[in-house]
């Protein structure tokens, strides 16, 4: 089983504190002094799109990236009302291919976290090939600093009919927090029992900005005064050169 298989209909149940709109605000923040044209934007790791619907409703016309087709079923149930209606498509984020290009991308709530390190640098090229040139690629990662600091901890979420506990150990060896996830689910008078396990990998900010050079960005740089910057999440925001 994928990570998010059996947790995609609880999600935003269990996320209701995520600052979404704040997180937009900030992008919007980011794009108004670039100065730059921004219209079309790829949600890359969207998950249940609540970020995709976010901007969508400001009236960004949105392409939306998972690799969860459990999760993208959520995401196209929202249908919020929006200008243009995003388009959700099921790919990885190291296999992503576009029929043209996006004026930003843009990837929330640590989705480069679940990238492995071997793999990073394909998806760093493979949006360098879908991002405009001059157009720019914003996301955020929690810190190895921060990953760490959740080594040993058990974390318990409860709902009405849904129950989420986890436990986080820190692999030094994989260079990872990995966490084993029991997700207890209402079935009338019953609980339904299922497991999935997650791992996000510590990537160090200045090995990021070497791989997004060398795939082709510029004016990488590194921002914790973002939304839930407090708590370890760390924003990048990168440039696609205006050449090469």
């Amino acid at each position: 089983m994928n990570c998010y298989d059996a947790l995609a209909p609880w999600y935003d149940s269990l996320t209701g504190d995520v600052p979404y709109a704040a997180i937009a605000d900030f992008y919007e923040t980011e794009f108004a002094a670039d100065g730059g044209r921004f219209r079309l934007l790829l949600d890359l790791c969207c998950g249940t799109g609540s970020m995709t619907w976010e901007l969508a409703g400001r009236g960004y016309e949105m392409i939306a990236a998972d690799r969860s087709a459990e999760m993208l079923m959520q995401a196209q149930a929202k249908q919020r009302p929006c200008r243009v209606s995003p388009l959700f498509v099921c790919q990885s984020a190291e296999a992503l291919d576009l029929y043209g290009t996006v004026d930003a991308a843009v990837c929330c709530l640590d989705g480069l976290n679940y990238i492995p390190p071997d793999t990073l640098g394909e998806v760093f090229r493979r949006l360098h090939l879908f991002v405009r040139p001059g157009g720019l690629f914003l996301f955020d990662i929690r810190t190895p600093d921060f990953l760490r600091s959740l080594d040993g901890q058990i974390f318990v979420d409860e709902k009405e009919d849904v129950l989420c506990l986890w436990r986080a150990d820190f692999d030094e060896a994989l260079g990872a927090l990995v966490y084993g996830m029991d997700l207890f689910t209402r079935r009338g008078r019953l609980w339904a029992r299922s497991g999935e396990e997650h791992i996000e990998y510590a990537h160090a900010p200045e090995k990021l900005r070497a791989l997004l050079e060398g795939a082709g960005f510029t004016d990488v740089r590194l921002r914790s005064d973002g939304p839930q910057g407090g708590a370890g999440r760390l924003y990048i925001i990168a440039r696609r050169m205006e050449h090469g």
